[in-house]
């Protein structure tokens, strides 16, 4: 016998033994199942709160349960950046659980996003979602509680909710921030908790447990999709379409519990029975808070206006949509003395509240679970029949960037919003996204449009209404998204209804052939948008020299633009054969097109060997993160880079800057923070040294405010102008002053909202652009135009677009610097005001960073 033959004899043995092992176990897993879960506390070996729970155990605990209970399934939906696990455990009554596949559907027919008779059964769903913010900890506590109950067979209150209840749980939606928080505490805290507020264990390091992997609010990222968590979750989401949907948060820990119903602004978008039944679960809850003497608020603070937050993304999407808020947060640890009550909030006060208002929510949807599936089936149809709002077509031009359209088409398409071509050529009149003026406009078959007439009618409205209707102008958030805006698309706005042709996005662009019997003498690509970012920071990387044109050009009867990449043969001998595989290949994985030409002698311009046409050098990049910088901006840069660009970036702390070699770097990226002790007036005169040097500063949001008025840079503050009534005396003071304390500052507030941006595009950092960019300003912050440099992007009188923004506020905006680029020696310093990588939803700001990067000198 070979060796070979008895490693495959010993294989078999050894597979027939496992058979036989697990046909004798076969009865003691049965019997283990009928045995039911254990509790929490049987399983974990501790009392719920004693001890933070680890991600990977609050999931073996949920998958313990659905192994044992015929009340439960789990399922994995995905994985986090760091590879954790997102699950979701689904319960109910286990005559249900047999049908969950039939209930689901059934949802979907009754909304119109699935074909097949209309179900008879209101069989109610309720999804609760515990741990978007990684330090807001007691909710996944609370989640094991909360499952424990709704199974645990004693229970037959929760057994009489669940007969027509089917209660969705997500136990964590944040695992990488929250293993960051509780590692951190592990590791500081001491053998007790302290329940001191100065202790060390209430004050957690940067970038602190909040944000996911990247530092991004994953509660802010419903509608946008950015992240890889919010992807997987929202596909399951519209999977489902619950009825309700609850989002578990945390506050200060000073603050009493917060639940429904929420603050004014609501969106106008939002119905009166999405409001009354926010009334009717607020009640229950406080029945509960009641009896046991638990202080809570309601109708503050959160309001429901911004559309990509846990409670507001599900309202759009027809359910009721709630935020509940636990005094705690990150600065609690397992026990904190509170200062303004006298008494001391531990982990278990806060899960057991978070625990209460859970179950009280699923007694209120069962005992409520007809009326409630109606008025959602009554939603949707009203959609398809009765859209409400201002405008009922949304047409995106069909000569728009065929990139940026499939852009927003991904995004449409994970929401499920309907889109298709306009079915003919007709005359209309519109509202101009590009000017904010109604027009006449020419409609054609070449069009895109999205009607308000489907099921995801208010879904659409929400994205293509070029002014979102405010109810009230104190809000919690930005107050203008328009995804024309955001994409950078050219489109209208319609009152009358046009119903579109089905149509599939247009597909990525498919590259010329080389010409017959000849290599190219170089490829051309367009430099139009993220993806053409994306093929040259490919082909950097992969060494190949390429070039950009800074003037335009003519050949072949095409016309180009600064900022073309020319990838010419000459310089690139050295890769042989490889070459043109490797520009292909790199232009195929981005979808880009390729003019392959045969000579460098142009028809109109300046000819390749032009010095009108530069080499673009590999810019070596590094990023200040760390105490004293905006962690969800410098999430966004690190984001960019390696998610998007996916280009190399060196993450510096700004505690180990000061002795960082600057001559490695060829930019330095300054996200907003306040950079006082990372940059000292030494160590900023070596960093203005280095740029002399030909180094390049690219100062982000509040990043331009540490620079202004220091030695060496151009950039000042805005001056305050009498004239444009920035002087102006407030308003008489009256005996409501005080109650209205928060409104007093509305006129000088700019809560997010879009503006129109002239823009230099024959500079390198408008490359790419048209004479106006759509900016989403964020602030108030007012920067006059440069003396010395370049002001590349200035936001004019008169150029608001979108959103709320104050009186006084719009005059401080007007005729200021948006972005800049001052020439300092042999380097430059790029000041981005606005912040275009903004949450990474802004699509069309995009460009523009990656200008900063590569196109300025």
């Amino acid at each position: 016998m070979t060796s070979n033959t008895y490693f495959r004899s010993s294989s078999t043995l050894r597979a027939l033994i496992l058979v036989l092992l697990l046909g004798a176990l076969a009865p003691f897993r049965a019997a283990l199942a009928q045995q039911g879960p254990q509790s929490p506390e049987e399983f974990l070996g501790y009392e719920l709160g004693e001890q933070w729970t680890v991600h990977h155990r609050v999931v073996d605990y949920f998958r313990h349960v659905a192994e044992h209970s015929p009340m439960a399934e789990l399922k994995v939906y995905g994985h986090t950046n760091e590879g954790r696990e997102l699950v979701l455990a689904t319960v109910s009554q286990a005559s249900n659980m047999s049908r969950l596949e039939q209930i689901r559907t059934g949802n979907m027919r009754r909304v119109g996003l699935a074909d097949g008779e209309l179900p008879s059964d209101t069989t109610g769903i309720v999804w609760l979602s515990y741990n978007v913010h990684g330090d807001e900890t007691s909710s996944s506590e609370a989640a094991m509680k909360t499952l424990w109950e709704l199974v645990r067979p004693g229970n037959a209150e929760t057994k009489r909710w669940l007969s027509n209840t089917v209660v969705i749980m997500d136990p964590m939606v944040n695992p990488d921030g929250r293993d960051r928080y509780v590692h951190w505490y592990r590791e500081t805290a001491g053998e007790e908790p302290n329940a001191n507020p100065e202790a060390r264990e209430h004050d957690q390091p940067w970038p602190g447990g909040r944000t996911n992997h990247y530092y991004f609010d994953l509660n802010r990222d419903w509608a946008w999709l950015t992240q890889t968590e919010s992807r997987q979750r929202v596909a399951e989401y519209q999977r489902w379409l619950p009825h309700i949907h609850v989002d578990f948060h945390e506050q200060s820990y000073n603050d009493p519990y917060y639940f429904a119903p929420a603050a004014e602004p609501f969106h106008l978008a939002i119905t009166d029975w999405q409001r009354e039944f926010q009334y009717t679960i607020g009640r229950n809850h406080a029945r509960y808070f009641d009896r046991n003497n638990w202080l809570y608020f309601t109708r503050e603070v959160f309001d429901l206006f911004y559309p990509s937050y846990g409670d507001t993304y599900p309202i759009f999407n027809g359910a009721i949509g709630m935020t509940y808020e636990q005094g705690g947060g990150g600065s609690a640890g397992l026990a904190v003395a509170r200062e303004a009550r006298g008494d001391t909030l531990t982990l278990r006060d806060r899960l057991l509240h978070h625990h209460t208002t859970g179950l009280s929510t699923v007694e209120v949807a069962s005992r409520h679970a007809g009326r409630m599936v109606q008025e959602f089936t009554d939603y949707y149809r009203t959609g398809v029949e009765n859209p409400q709002g201002t405008y009922k077509t949304y047409v995106i031009d069909g000569e728009n960037n065929p990139d940026k359209l499939r852009g927003l088409f991904e995004l449409l398409d994970r929401h499920r919003v309907r889109y298709g071509k306009a079915p003919g050529s007709r005359a209309v009149t519109g509202y101009n996204y590009r000017t904010g003026a109604e027009e006449r406009v020419e409609v054609t078959e070449d069009d895109w449009i999205v009607s308000a007439y489907q099921p995801k009618s208010v879904m659409a409205r929400i994205f293509f209404e070029p002014r979102p209707e405010l109810a009230d102008s104190l809000t919690y958030d930005i107050t203008a998204w328009e995804q024309h805006y955001a994409f950078g698309l050219e489109g209208h706005a319609l009152t009358q209804r046009i119903d579109p042709v089905p149509a599939a996005a247009p597909e990525e662009s498919v590259q010329e052939p080389a010409p017959a019997g000849a290599t190219p003498y170089a490829y051309l690509a367009r430099w139009r948008d993220l993806d053409d970012a994306r093929m040259l920071a490919d082909l950097l990387q992969e060494g190949v020299l390429v070039r950009k044109a800074t003037e335009p050009f003519a050949i072949d009867g095409r016309d180009y633009g600064p900022g073309t990449l020319v990838i010419l043969r000459n310089g690139n001998a050295a890769m042989g054969e490889a070459f043109d595989r490797t520009v292909r290949e790199a232009a195929g994985r981005y979808g880009e097109e390729l003019h392959a030409v045969s000579t460098g002698f142009v028809s109109g311009g300046p000819d390749f060997g032009s010095d009108a046409v530069a080499v673009v050098e590999p810019p070596r990049v590094a990023l200040l993160t760390g105490s004293g910088t905006s962690s969800g901006s410098a999430g966004e840069v690190w984001h960019f880079f390696e998610k998007q660009l996916r280009y190399p970036v060196h993450l510096i702390n700004t505690d180990d800057f000061g002795g960082a070699e600057l001559s490695n770097y060829d930019v330095l990226v300054l996200p907003s923070g306040y950079y006082g002790q990372a940059l000292s007036d030494g160590r900023l005169a070596e960093v203005r040294e280095w740029i002399s040097g030909g180094g390049r500063l690219v100062a982000l949001a509040g990043a331009n405010g540490f620079l202004a008025g220091r030695e060496g840079f151009a950039l000042q503050s805005k001056s305050p102008d009498a004239s444009a009534g920035e002087q102006e005396p407030e308003e008489p003071m009256d005996l409501g002053t005080y109650i209205r304390r928060q409104r007093q500052n509305i006129p000088s507030s700019n809560a997010g909202s879009i503006f129109r941006v002239t823009l230099d595009n024959t500079h390198p950092l408008g490359y790419g652009y048209g004479e106006h960019y759509f900016s989403l300003k964020l602030d108030a912050d007012a920067y006059a135009p440069l003396e010395r440099g370049w002001n590349v992007g200035v936001t004019p009188e008169g150029s608001h677009m979108s959103g709320f923004v104050g009186h006084r506020a719009g005059q401080r905006i007007a005729n200021t610097l948006t972005f800049g680029v001052q020439g300092m020696g042999g380097g430059s310093v790029v000041y981005m005001v606005d912040n275009p990588l903004f949450r990474a939803f802004w699509q069309n700001g995009k460009l523009l960073f990656a200008n900063a990067v590569f196109m300025v000198d």
